[in-house]
């Protein structure tokens, strides 16, 4: 137990104005650098992705290399998989750095693994098979007809579009699907699972670890990944989420908890996030998220209300706290430009690139910058993925956080932007089915 003395050191260590640096792989973190930034802290931004590295322009420092500002920072944010290697290595020169590591890596970019420690884990999971060979996925669907999820493995997991969710018991859709990516992709796909489709509600439940445990409230998420309102269209990185704060949860006690030793074994410190297809019959894991969640995390911003640039690094430095939580529900939703989801870039330039984002009035808050930059305090679309903005709303009930998110949508103007309508609307459903199930 802390004395009085030793808290008060501490709460002064944590409130301090710090230099914080940024290694982004897409440049997705903005929106926590900027309000960071905002809060009083220095920050300097990273932005691995050649593209996409005029993202941030004018509302943060930029810079070209990272390794060469490590001294200078006092925290070191990751926010992407791939980089456990270095989390570890700057841990053990003594810096305090949020980020992943070797093993976390794996559980979200290798599914199979990911798979296979859930089972060493005792978790129960879905029948799944991995492949190379679309002749064989299609072999495999004819002699064990069902309903199967396509599930791209590796680099192609990050193109959202690429994963089909199958609907006819036969798995003819799931064959005609496979034999499309045969003749566009070839060999060239890489690794990919088929896993057997289960109905129920897709949720997920995520915490931030702090090297030894996890630390409290837990988030629950319903993600919406669909490109059109009632989950109709091709499947995007997500077009936005409706989540809430909790202290306990039957979903995370069966799933992430179990992990708690292996991660402390690991010394991971982030955030890690497990998505699942829960129904009458159990609860069954899909995917990790071991690394902050797109747009999770803006909207997660939105229901904390601690400075983010101090939770972030009480969390880096291994203090055991509760983190300070709005109650309630937090809802989210992207504002997207042609050519999203699909990557082209000749659209992109011809319908988006350098469009203005227009504010009919002066707002600060639910307003979170994603692909942009800032010229003579104009708001700039960059990139080359067409993510204008994610704009959030917080509210005692479901409604109340919609309407304020909403509101805030309908005081933008992006020209050619198009946003879900429909997000937060499936808790009315699903939460009637999770308190029937008991795990809410």
């Amino acid at each position: 137990m802390l004395s009085n003395s030793s808290k008060d050191i501490l709460k002064k260590q944590n409130s301090l104005p710090k230099n914080f640096l940024f290694i982004s792989r897409w440049g997705e973190i903005l929106d926590i650098a900027y309000t960071i930034q905002n809060d009083g802290n220095a920050v300097k931004l990273y932005i691995e992705d050649k593209p996409s590295r005029e993202i941030g322009t004018g509302f943060v420092k930029k810079i070209k290399t990272w390794r060469n500002h490590v001294d200078w920072a006092d925290i070191i944010i990751f926010d992407y998989t791939g980089y456990g290697k270095e989390c570890a290595e700057l841990r053990a020169s003594g810096k305090i750095v949020f980020g992943g590591s070797e093993y976390t890596d794996l559980l979200e970019l290798d599914r199979s693994f990911g798979q296979k420690e859930l089972q060493k884990h005792k978790i129960k999971t879905l029948p799944f098979e991995e492949f190379v060979s679309f002749q064989e996925a299609i072999a495999h669907v004819e002699k064990h007809p069902d309903a199967y999820v396509i599930k791209p493995s590796g680099e192609t997991q990050e193109l959202k579009q690429l994963l089909f969710v199958g609907s006819d018991d036969e798995g003819l859709d799931v064959i005609r699907v496979l034999k499309a990516y045969d003749k566009s992709w070839g060999d060239d796909f890489g690794n990919f699972q088929l896993q057997k489709k289960v109905k129920g509600v897709e949720i997920s439940v995520s915490a931030f670890f702090n090297g030894k445990e996890f630390l409290k409230p837990i988030n629950i998420t319903f993600e919406h990944k669909k490109l059109f309102p009632k989950e109709l269209g091709v499947s995007t990185g997500e077009m936005g989420s409706s989540m809430f704060w909790v202290n306990q949860s039957p979903i995370f006690d069966a799933t992430l908890k179990k992990f708690e030793p292996t991660l402390s074994e690991h010394k991971f410190i982030g955030h890690i996030d497990i998505n699942c297809i829960v129904n009458g019959n159990g609860i069954y894991p899909l995917e990790f998220t071991s690394r902050f969640g797109y747009p999770q995390i803006f909207i997660q911003r939105a229901g904390i209300t601690e400075p983010i640039g101090e939770m972030l690094y009480k969390v880096a430095s291994g203090q055991n706290f509760k983190i300070a939580t709005k109650k309630g529900f937090q809802v989210g939703a992207f504002i997207v430009v042609p050519p999203f989801p699909y990557d082209d870039k000749k659209t992109f330039e011809l319908f988006s690139k350098d469009a203005v984002v227009v504010f009919r009035k002066d707002m600060k808050e639910g307003i979170h910058p994603m692909h942009l930059k800032k010229v003579n305090d104009e708001w700039l679309i960059t990139g080359n993925t067409g993510i204008a903005l994610l704009v959030s709303g917080t509210g005692i009930t479901m409604r109340d956080a919609q309407k304020a998110m909403n509101n805030r949508i309908h005081s933008i103007i992006v020209n050619n932007g198009y946003y879900r309508t429909d997000i937060g609307d499936r808790w009315f459903e699903d939460s009637d089915r999770l308190w029937s199930w008991g795990l809410l």
